[in-house]
Parts: C-alpha cells; structure tokens; sequence
C-alpha cells in the first residue's frame, strides 16, 4: 500500500509533537507533509520482534536497542521524522528523544508497497543526516539483508543471506532464516 499525506499543509516539529500518539496507523513526517500508512503485516512485525530480540541480547551495553522509535532526522521549518524499524543508539542517562546524533543503526524491513520509501528515500536521507550504518531486511522471496555503511556521504554495502556475522556497530550474528 502507497503512503498518502493527510495533512494539507507543512507541518513544524512542536506540531508534530502535538498531535500525539495514535498506535493504529504509522506515521511520520517527511519534509514536513504528514505520511501515513497502515501498520505493518504480521512477518513484518515478527521479523522485527525476533531481529530486535537477537540485537538486544547480543549488543554490548554501551548501546540501546528499540523498535520502531521516533527519530528527528532534521528539525528544520520542514522536519523529518522516521520510524525506523529498528534502531541502534549510544546509550546514556539522559537519552530521552532520538535525533540522527544518537543513532549508530538504522534497520528497515521492505514491506509491499514501502520498497521504493526503504530503498531509496529513506536510504538518501539517513545518508544525509549522517547515520553511519542502515541495514535493509527484504523478505521477497527468500530472507536476505543488506549491510550498508556511510561512506563519503553515500551507503556502501552488499546483500547477504543464511547466517551473516557483522562487526559493526557491534559484532553479531545473525541466522536470517530463523527470524521469519
């Protein structure tokens, strides 16, 4: 399914804020137009609840794990704010809002009709703001990741399947296969 915007007009940051929480659609600002769009399918969430589980209990303490958290990406007169999937953070005492300053990992999962949002917007504007790791799931037709890092401004990387071992941020392995 499409992202439609909802909200006719820019909208800033303390608008953003204000609207509030609502758990029944996903929403996200992108250079100040509203987008919303349904929850995710079930794998989607599975996969993210088994992904975010392997992360939490193999990441050293330094870092926070989280699924799907609100992070500032820009808070210009037209922000953008992401719901990533996943996120990976420095962790510290007053970690409170996450901006792109405190994210080491963004992880995203393709879902239908999200994949041009997940391969290429999004992928531009983690860049942008400087996020030094994104790490795309796609479930198409058989479980695989692609493990991109910021380098010169731009993501580098490869697709990988099966059990993948990263290094970065932190080391890990991850067996794709049983995440679905």
């Amino acid at each position: 399914m499409t992202w439609a915007p909802t909200h006719p007009q820019p909208m800033s940051l303390e608008q953003w804020r204000a609207l509030g929480e609502d758990t029944s659609q996903r929403s996200e600002l992108q250079e100040g137009v509203l987008i919303v769009s349904p929850r995710p399918r079930f794998l989607h969430q599975r996969l993210l609840t088994r992904l975010a589980a392997e992360l939490i209990a193999q990441a050293p303490t330094e870092f926070v794990v989280a699924a799907e958290p609100e992070v500032v990406l820009t808070a210009t007169d037209r922000p953008t704010v992401r719901n990533p999937a996943i996120v990976v953070a420095r962790d510290r005492e007053d970690l409170v809002a996450l901006t792109a300053d405190d994210v080491v990992l963004v992880i995203e999962i393709v879902s239908p009709g999200t994949r041009h949002v997940v391969l290429v917007r999004k992928r531009g504007e983690y860049a942008d703001a400087g996020i030094p790791h994104y790490w795309i799931v796609d479930l198409d037709d058989h479980p695989r990741i692609e493990l991109l890092t910021l380098s010169d401004g731009r993501y580098v990387g490869d697709w990988h399947t099966g059990t993948v071992e990263v290094t970065t941020p932190f080391t890990a392995a991850l067996d794709l296969d049983a995440l679905v």
